[in-house]
């Protein structure tokens, strides 16, 4: 694997119009952000990733050890690449490096983003990067191609979060687009349109195949990472075949990963403090680092709609085994 580097994806090539005969009879929606959704194998696409997620399918060629980080939208994707990234990479770049890449470029300058790179045409660079290759995406896992959900040599990582503290993140993260108010979008989120939506498809897609593949699966939720960081990357190096030699259980690897991608050293660091990332919108490095706690949205939702939010989620992941808990409630 490598660094992708901070100007990947500088010169924005414009998006493959050939799929235009296929978007053009794709239902819509408008979002919370103003901007248009299309439905697409059960999922809500936002406008500018459309025809890079049906380039993607098209397009991608697998190969044996990629690993792809998938997640809905603000729940703790930026930590999960962050761990992958120097778990994958701890032979290359150790954890207690000076000149780690991760204390001099944001996490999403390391890991790239699939949907954005087809989206705007830069889907060689993917074909640049060494074996193996460390990429993420937002597409539900029915979106996946076949070559990919369905490849034994291929590994998913999933994240998810409590719904609740998502929205709040997600509601933070859209102002570095445009103003929103919270009950905005609490109204899209309980209809389901959001970009990458319905939330609650998207985490039961990946949860179902964990379950039935749990070797090319992992289903990971940000509340347990947050208990046990080190544990994580244990198993997440286990997971990936990569797992820690007892050398390196005796150096205090496993610690060292979870500690330089820890909220407090990524958060203080000036390459998340400056500066833009971004393919299709250059998004501000230091947005991507607000607080990353567990309950904050105690501190935006009333009781009432707290309840109601809760009764939605429970009634659409009722009987898959899936539970969501929060110490607040």
């Amino acid at each position: 694997m490598d660094v992708v580097g901070a100007a990947a994806g500088d010169d924005h090539i414009a998006p493959p119009e050939e799929y235009e005969d296929i978007v053009s009879t794709l239902p819509t929606a408008m979002t919370f952000q103003a901007k248009l959704l299309y439905q697409y194998q059960g999922g809500w696409v936002i406008y500018h990733r459309i025809r890079g997620l049906l380039s993607f399918q098209q397009r991608f060629t697998p190969r044996s050890g990629d690993v792809l980080l998938a997640s809905p939208p603000k729940c703790g994707t930026t930590w999960l690449k962050a761990l992958s990234f120097a778990t994958m990479a701890r032979a290359a770049y150790p954890p207690n490096a000076a000149e780690h890449p991760l204390l001099r470029l944001n996490p999403h300058d390391c890991v790239p983003f699939v949907d954005d790179l087809f989206s705007a045409g830069h889907h060689d660079q993917l074909e640049a990067l060494p074996s193996p290759r460390l990429m993420n995406t937002h597409m539900q896992h029915a979106q996946l191609p076949p070559s990919v959900a369905d490849n034994p040599d291929c590994k998913i990582v999933y994240v998810c979060r409590e719904p609740k503290d998502m929205l709040v993140s997600m509601w933070h993260f859209v102002q570095n687009v445009r103003p929103v108010t919270f009950s905005d979008l609490f109204e899209v989120a309980c209809e389901g349109k959001t970009p990458d939506g319905p939330f609650w498809d998207h985490i039961l897609g990946y949860w179902s195949a964990s379950r039935s593949s749990p070797e090319r699966v992992m289903f990971l939720q940000y509340e347990e990472m947050m208990r046990d960081p080190v544990g994580v990357v244990r198993e997440l190096a286990r997971f990936l075949g990569l797992p820690f030699s007892a050398a390196e259980e005796a150096a205090g690897l496993p610690a060292s990963i979870a500690k330089l991608c820890s909220m407090e050293v990524l958060k203080g660091l000036d390459a998340n403090k400056i500066g833009t990332s971004g393919v299709l919108a250059k998004y501000p490095h230091k947005s991507y680092f607000r607080k990353g706690v567990v309950g904050d949205w105690i501190n935006h939702m009333t009781p009432e709609t707290a309840v109601r939010f809760d009764a939605i989620v429970h009634d659409k992941i009722r009987g898959s085994g899936l539970s969501f808990r929060s110490p607040l409630v």
